[in-house]
């Protein structure tokens, strides 16, 4: 599996409509085949930090950089972010999310 942390700052104008700027980027990774998630965040310290942590299986990631939306978003993007973002892409070995073991609920 391929893991990817993103983090992305954004201009405190665009803070509430980083979600809508970057909806059908999502929505359509979402649907590519070999997605496992796109989940986005935002920061409870900095309400203009929005972080996305996606996952593809081994042999999906370059569909996804090459596909229309992916570039589509990298022509959006730039116009409400104070600078490029910072990520992290590794893979890894596990297969999806597994359940803590320090933490249980009954």
């Amino acid at each position: 599996m391929i893991f990817i942390v993103v983090k992305f700052n954004v201009k405190p104008e665009w803070s509430d409509r980083w979600i809508a700027l970057t909806k059908d980027f999502t929505e359509s990774t979402r649907q590519e085949p070999g997605n496992l998630w796109f989940d986005w965040s935002r920061s409870v310290e900095d309400p203009n930090r929005f972080v996305l942590v996606e996952a593809f299986e081994d042999d999906a990631a370059e569909a996804h950089v090459n596909s229309d939306h992916f570039s589509q978003a990298m022509q959006d993007m730039p116009q409400a972010l104070v600078e490029t973002p910072e990520i992290i892409s590794e893979r890894i070995g596990a297969g999806g999310w597994g359940r803590m073991g320090e933490l249980s609920v009954p």
